[in-house]
């Protein structure tokens, strides 16, 4: 079987429907300056959320300069919040893309302004960027990233995105010119008062796109829908350097101290880059793919006791363990899994702090003239697959770090995270937690 990993996400959007005649609190106006790249400043708001009081948490963080790195490095720390609030929900298997989201958000950077605006910034942690007069160039940033980790041939990564439209709902050209130029926006007209033949049109899109991985994502659809955004990454990822499927054997893998599965676990006899953390006692281990992305596994010493390490993930840890590995030969067990996740992004988003986008405050007025539209539901749905010959996709500060005391053999055999990461250009393309590799 051909290893597999497939994302989606889909963010459909729709007029609220409400029979109160007042209009909704805080509706900013039109003389407000754009988000848009065309404009001088990013959203009106970037003065207050620049130089908010020191007594706010986040201003006691120093701004970093406004460069592609430091866009990965904050989306990276994104999406370990995003994680966070994934795994207080989810006591088994995760798996998710956090690049997907932060594209989506991205692109509703276009559409938004004011304080929804704001709230996006500062939940991707894109505010902690150094000047406010550089937001207009963050559109132009993601498609800098996304060309940059797209054009490796060695690493077969394709992303894109397309809308589809309410017949007769009219968006703002600007924003239509926008996002065909920096996120490859396709469009498509549908008619949602017939939710059985749109359901149909865009699941048969998203089956084609995601080359049959998803080929049902919707049993239905709202009828007052005004549009549904797609977002999609594909990633097939070889392992540099395969296992080998003679020496895969069913082994026992221990979900917690009182169950026990029977897993394929793949063997391989091999040089690997690896670290432990002491005080978060783990052990890290770095399986690369051809190209420049790798897996990376981080498994505690006791079994089940991913919590702590869960709570201290950054993205200054992760670049620690990886300046601290070393390469040896070493005896690696690692189990065969796949995993079909399928989450609400959207209460994930807005337990973060991006709550205006999904009421009747969300101010999206360079998306459309039309008033009072919010963003109704955020989802996404991941599907990974590894397997002997790699990967196919579809999406604490100060520990004491040492990279010399790692036993010969490695037996991943119990819970473990893993991230699949671009590392030329630090990107994290996918997160998960394994804690029962049987289920999906």
């Amino acid at each position: 079987m051909k290893a597999g990993i497939c994302l989606l996400l889909l963010c459909e959007m729709c007029i609220e429907l409400s029979t109160s005649l007042g209009k909704p609190g805080n509706q900013k106006k039109d003389k407000e300056k754009s988000c848009l790249p065309n404009h001088e400043n990013a959203c009106s708001a970037m003065d207050q959320l620049l130089h908010r009081s020191t007594a706010e948490p986040f201003a006691e963080q120093v701004p970093l300069e406004f460069t592609l790195y430091n866009l990965t490095e904050k989306n990276m720390d994104f999406g370990f919040n995003l994680y966070r609030k994934i795994a207080l929900k989810h006591d088994n298997n995760v798996f998710f893309s956090p690049l997907s989201v932060s594209f989506v958000m991205a692109v509703f950077m276009l559409a938004a302004k004011g304080e929804t605006c704001k709230q996006i910034l500062q939940g991707t942690n894109l505010h902690l960027l150094q000047g406010k007069e550089n937001f207009h160039q963050l559109p132009a940033l993601f498609k800098q990233l996304k060309d940059n980790i797209t054009e490796n041939e060695e690493l077969v990564l394709q992303r894109g995105s397309f809308s589809f439209i309410q017949k007769n709902f009219r968006l703002k050209e600007p924003f239509l010119n926008l996002s065909k130029q920096y996120f490859d926006m396709e469009f498509l007209s549908v008619d949602f008062h017939n939710s059985t033949h749109a359901k149909n049109v865009i699941n048969q899109n998203i089956n084609k796109k995601t080359k049959g991985k998803i080929p049902k994502l919707f049993e239905e659809l709202d009828q007052h829908a005004k549009l549904v955004l797609v977002d999609y990454v594909l990633f097939k990822g070889k392992w540099l350097h395969p296992f080998n499927t003679r020496f895969t054997e069913l082994e026992t893998f221990h979900i917690d101290k009182y169950r026990n599965v029977q897993v394929p676990m793949m063997f391989k006899s091999d040089k690997v880059a690896s670290t432990s953390d002491k005080n978060l006692r783990c052990i890290v281990l770095k399986l690369p793919y051809r190209g420049s992305a790798h897996m990376l596994i981080a498994m505690p010493e006791k079994e089940g006791d991913y919590a702590s390490l869960e709570d201290h993930i950054t993205a200054e840890l992760v670049e620690s363990w990886l300046r601290n590995m070393k390469t040896r030969k070493m005896d690696i067990f690692f189990p065969k899994f796949k995993l079909d996740q399928k989450y609400q992004m959207h209460e994930l988003l807005h337990a973060l702090g991006i709550q205006n986008l999904f009421t009747r405050k969300a101010d999206l007025s360079q998306l459309t003239d039309q008033r009072f539209v919010k963003v109704s539901k955020i989802i996404q749905r991941a599907v990974i697959e590894v397997d002997e010959k790699g990967t196919e996709a579809a999406a604490a500060s100060g520990s004491e770090i040492t990279a010399y005391s790692m036993p010969p053999t490695i037996k991943v055999n119990q819970p473990f995270l893993f991230m699949i990461y671009e590392e030329t250009f630090k990107t994290l393309l996918f997160m998960g937690r394994v804690v029962n590799p049987t289920e999906l």
